[in-house]
């Protein structure tokens, strides 16, 4: 699996992030769907997940990210490989 974030930024009146996620299974898709509460489009092989924030939990507001912003992006890509990982070891737990 792999994860990149591909848009970010306030839209809809909130703060927001869309990760591209590549490499899923047709059930990991299924399942994600299923038990995921955030927003889920699929754009042929790719499934795009977008994740609203307040400002306090958005991870882009602080002044250290703007300067760093490559770090924080890699950060939150990493985040969210361990969390769809974890989750999706549930789905296998299960079967």
């Amino acid at each position: 699996m792999n994860v990149k974030i591909s848009d970010y930024g306030f839209k809809n009146d909130k703060n927001f992030i869309e990760y591209s996620v590549k490499g899923l299974s047709q059930d990991q898709k299924e399942f994600l769907k299923s038990n995921l509460e955030e927003e889920l489009t699929f754009d042929g092989q790719i499934l795009k997940l977008t994740m609203y924030f307040d400002d306090k939990l958005y991870p882009f507001a602080s002044d250290v990210a703007k300067i760093r912003m490559d770090d924080f992006i890699s950060r939150e890509e990493i985040e969210m490989l361990v969390f769809l990982s974890g989750f999706l070891e549930d789905m296998e737990m299960s079967e």
